[in-house]
């Protein structure tokens, strides 16, 4: 049976607004930096973009859930699925003065690593809480696939 529930990304520490070329120049510098969760499928489609020195970023992603023999699936227009991992990208990118956005790194929000009783109890209660810093260990935009202890997961009720 598919039940509704929803997704929410709670993001603080974010990288700013630029960032600079690494001194061995096998990196571009970026300014105008901004991150948004990417559709499924569709990497131009960008669900909210916030800017890379924001004081924090919250998404929230309408999805599904079902029982199957491996635990509980989630599906939804923000949820990928490749080689039957799920995951939730953020797409970092930079913004120029028309508005457009071009990606350039990609933070993977894995969502097979949460513990099975905390996504039991997300999808009985409606609400799946993900709480993670968004900068790297050199300062720089978070680009890894991403899982515990780097974001926490929790189950709340939907209200």
């Amino acid at each position: 049976m598919m039940a509704a529930m929803r997704i929410r990304i709670d993001a603080v520490d974010l990288p700013g607004l630029t960032r600079p070329a690494p001194a061995d120049g096998k990196a571009p510098a970026y300014g105008n930096i901004h991150v948004a969760v990417q559709r499924r499928d569709r990497p131009a489609e960008l669900l909210d973009p916030q800017p890379g020195d924001a004081a924090s970023a919250t998404w929230t992603l309408e999805c599904t859930t079902s029982a199957s023999p491996t635990g509980t699936e989630v599906t939804g227009p923000y949820v990928q699925d490749r080689l039957g991992r799920r995951f939730i990208y953020l797409s970092w990118g930079t913004v120029d003065e028309a508005g457009t956005f071009t990606m350039f790194r990609r933070a993977k929000l894995m969502l097979d690593v949460i513990p099975a009783d905390v996504l039991a109890a997300a999808a009985r209660d409606g609400l799946l809480v993900g709480r993670l810093g968004l900068t790297d260990e050199q300062g720089g935009p978070l680009c890894t696939r991403v899982q515990p202890p780097h974001i926490t997961w929790t189950a709340a009720h939907a209200d």
